[in-house]
């Protein structure tokens, strides 16, 4: 039979199967499927595609962990180092000095060490100043109330105020009196809280309230943990400069 007719067609026929056929009628394949030497103990791939070469040698493990450590060493240094100007920026850009809120129709100078706060602390005042975290005194625009007669609405706040942030076991009234501040006649209610507990320390809270002629209010809150003859002091005294 005619070699075409007796040639196989499938499987397709593989460049091994080609070498080996025509190795055995004595042909020589172009390239280099066959040499002659050494090569020839090799399996039909390392022929066709050269000797395998050793795989690249891998760094040892604690290389490697060394290396990770010191790229996450010194990302977290530089996200840290970011942080802190952040934050040094937005205090050297913060006002400082006084504090005008006009929503509440005040404005109070900052005793040294003082800051205005960004928000709040406590929802519905207008505008705040802290001090490390353990003091603060916030302002916000009050109901109508009796220029004549403002204690029982500053008695009122002052209930309300303590059962919202003091929670104390036992509270006394350390101040009730009236007071003046610029143009305007008040009156303010001062309370120290203590707890049973070993962890909490005494707690003070100041609630005034300065009116106009007509009974337009405004409500200051000062609140100082622990409560420390220095924190009064200033709470007082920004409360007495309210302008």
């Amino acid at each position: 039979m005619d070699d075409e007719w007796t040639r196989r067609v499938w499987p397709p026929a593989t460049r091994d199967d080609a070498a080996r056929s025509d190795a055995a009628r004595g042909g020589v394949i172009r390239g280099d499927a066959v040499r002659d030497g050494p090569d020839e103990d090799l399996p039909p791939s390392a022929r066709w595609y050269g000797t395998p070469a050793p795989p690249p040698r891998r760094m040892p493990r604690w290389v490697v962990r060394l290396i990770v450590g010191t790229l996450a060493s010194a990302a977290a240094g530089t996200v840290i180092g970011v942080l802190v100007v952040t934050v040094m920026s937005r205090a050297e850009g913060r006002p400082s000095g006084t504090v005008t809120d006009p929503l509440a129709g005040v404005a109070y100078d900052l005793p040294s060490g003082w800051q205005e706060a960004v928000v709040a602390p406590v929802t519905g005042f207008t505008s705040a100043a802290v001090n490390d975290g353990r003091v603060a005194v916030m302002a916000r625009r009050g109901e109508r109330a009796d220029p004549a007669d403002p204690r029982p609405a500053v008695v009122g706040l002052t209930d309300v105020y303590a059962r919202l942030l003091l929670h104390g076991d036992k509270i006394d009234v350390v101040d009730d009196r009236a007071v003046t501040a610029g143009s305007r006649r008040g009156y303010t209610r001062a309370l120290r809280a203590e707890y049973r507990d070993t962890v909490n320390e005494p707690a003070f809270l100041r609630v005034t309230l300065l009116l106009d002629a007509e009974g337009a209010s405004t409500v200051l809150l000062g609140m100082a943990h622990p409560d420390e003859p220095a924190s009064r002091a200033d709470i007082d005294a920004l409360m007495a400069g309210v302008r």
